[in-house]
């Protein structure tokens, strides 16, 4: 997806690039280099608005919003299907035009932001005024901005279903060499060592899409919101397509979250480089999803049955 979104009048706006130039410092062995510059990942904040009602603010990499977007509606359960979301138009803003800052009159002073507006059915809308919460950055736990334990929708939905025939195909080696592909395509970690990656494999281990954010959830509604597209149009991206039988591989620590997001949209098996938590496995137990952690080669560890 470029990273050019047309504005209502078909004036085209720049969005911030991904990864920006800063100068920095070296220090070694107590030397000091001189300051030249070096590449850092880009980090805006990115609202969410569905019909008009600013649902999330999260932080985010400028990139593949769209696909980040569609992928939140569908695995926080915002909409039940992709065409639930009739479009979705992307706007920069400034995020400190508001502020403190502002109003003290620190004119140099801005913030680049963004905000992706869905326009999602309105029995969706509706369900979503229901039960809607202020969320406020959901890159650590996930529950920021909820107002108590009953209010936060635990356990994923739909529940547990039989495992596909398939699965059973998949093993360390697949998970290894899906995970080996995903490392060399992390085209934007690489370019800065600060983000996170979320890919989606065939059962061979064949990689067949790769989304990055500096957040972890954020890359995964990527990747789902992606296939989720693909699926409802048939398109291909990239060559090989997205094949109904896959699963996902991440850079990270299988948190719980992602774990629910994963279940949400049927997709039977996850695995990750780092371990997972407590209340990830019992999720994943309570959805019928295989969850491994811990998957660098020759190791890998399987925790659910």
């Amino acid at each position: 997806m470029p990273n050019r979104m047309p504005q209502a009048d078909d004036e085209e706006i720049a969005l911030p690039p991904p990864v920006v130039s800063t100068p920095v410092q070296r220090h070694l062995h107590g030397q000091a280099a001189p300051w030249q510059c070096d590449q850092v990942a880009a980090e805006v904040p990115v609202a969410l608005v569905c019909n008009g009602l600013s649902h999330a603010v999260m932080m985010c990499t400028p990139q593949d919003l769209a696909e980040l977007a569609l992928g939140f509606a569908l695995s926080e359960g915002i909409i039940d299907r992709a065409q639930d979301c009739y479009g979705i138009d992307i706007v920069a803003v400034d995020a400190a035009a508001s502020s403190d800052w502002a109003t003290a009159g620190a004119n140099e002073c801005s913030l680049p932001a963004l905000a992706v507006h869905l326009d999602i059915a309105s029995s969706a809308f509706m369900r979503l005024k229901e039960r809607r919460r202020s969320l406020a950055g959901r890159t650590g736990c996930g529950l920021c901005g909820i107002d108590s334990l009953q209010a936060h929708d635990w356990l994923p939905q739909p529940a547990r279903a039989a495992p596909p025939p398939w699965l059973a195909q998949i093993g360390p080696a697949t998970i290894f060499k899906a995970l080996a592909a995903m490392a060399e395509q992390q085209t934007l970690n690489h370019a800065t060592g600060a983000l996170h990656a979320a890919a989606y494999a065939d059962v061979h281990g064949q990689l067949h899409a790769i989304y990055e954010d500096v957040g972890r959830h954020n890359a995964l509604d990527k990747l789902l919101g992606a296939r989720a597209k693909a699926l409802q149009s048939g398109t291909r991206r990239d060559g090989p397509g997205w094949p109904q039988q896959g699963f996902v591989v991440m850079s990270s620590r299988a948190s719980y979250e992602l774990v629910r997001k994963c279940a949400r949209l049927h997709l039977p098996l996850l695995a990750t480089i780092s371990a997972p938590t407590s209340l990830a496995i019992r999720v994943a137990e309570i959805a019928g999803l295989q969850l491994w952690g811990l998957a660098r080669e020759p190791r890998a560890v399987r925790y659910t049955r």
